[in-house]
């Protein structure tokens, strides 16, 4: 069967009427995260120290505020995706399955209106940017939302991708927080790269997320250098698309398999 870009549509707006229509979700992907950023942020205010290789005027408000966008996208990508273990039990998925369009559509259609919520909810979040001293600059501003496209895209691919194979929300919860929270941790959200150890260090080179939250930062400083970065720019963001094709690949494969459970 052929892409079809109407059912593709008609998905992405099923996915925005179900978060309309369900305030909580809302409430979820945005409490949580901005309670993570004052309960860190103020604890660890007087004890946060950056590198001395990059000793700067940051506090450690300031210092999260990347990381905890990331976690409202990476939020977003758990609440939006887990309805696909939902639709498999209501019998939603199986019918969709046999309508004529593809299961390439499937995945387009859920997982933009994932990203959309996304990148809307992330949004949002900015509108806090004046309580940390960081001005409103529209280029900053352009290149947050792009790394939030990107980023949401990875994360609901990859919710999508792990959910196809789940059964119940039990085992969707465990397999997501077992996969993304490690990601988020070692991402630099919570400290720079050059401050860790050697083999944490590595570890966080190669988490694609380190190089999200790293776009996020610069971004946000925009044009301004920003404090610490793991690569420029460009290169944060070119990893960031990568990740983000790999997980839609991955997850176009994954469904286009037969379904789990499927007897």
């Amino acid at each position: 069967m052929t892409l079809s870009a109407p059912a593709v549509a008609a998905l992405w707006k099923r996915e925005i009427i179900k978060f309309v229509r369900d305030r909580s979700r809302l409430i979820g992907a945005l409490a949580q995260p901005l309670g993570f950023w004052l309960l860190l942020g103020l604890g660890f205010q007087r004890t946060f120290q950056m590198p001395v290789a990059t000793a700067t005027e940051v506090g450690y408000m300031e210092f999260l505020f990347p990381g905890i966008i990331a976690l409202i996208l990476l939020f977003t990508a758990i609440f939006s995706t887990i309805s696909t273990v939902e639709e498999r039990k209501s019998g939603f998925l199986q019918a969709a399955l046999v309508a004529p369009t593809s299961r390439t559509a499937l995945v387009l259609g859920n997982t933009l209106g994932g990203t959309t919520l996304a990148v809307v909810q992330a949004a949002l979040f900015l509108l806090l940017l004046p309580l940390i001293g960081l001005p409103f600059h529209l280029v900053g501003l352009l290149l947050v939302l792009l790394t939030s496209l990107l980023t949401g895209l990875a994360f609901t691919a990859l919710g999508v991708l792990i959910a196809w194979r789940m059964e119940t929300t039990r085992g969707f919860h465990a397999i997501m927080n077992l996969v993304l929270l490690p990601m988020w941790f070692l991402s630099g959200s919570f400290f720079p790269a050059e401050g860790a150890a050697p083999l944490l260090r590595w570890a966080m080179y190669l988490n694609p997320v380190t190089y999200a939250v790293s776009a996020l930062r610069q971004a946000l400083y925009w044009p301004a250098e920003a404090p610490v970065a793991v690569a420029p720019l460009w290169v944060c963001l070119l990893v960031s698309a990568a990740f983000a094709v790999v997980m839609l690949a991955l997850a176009v494969a994954t469904v286009r398999r037969p379904l789990f459970g499927a007897r």
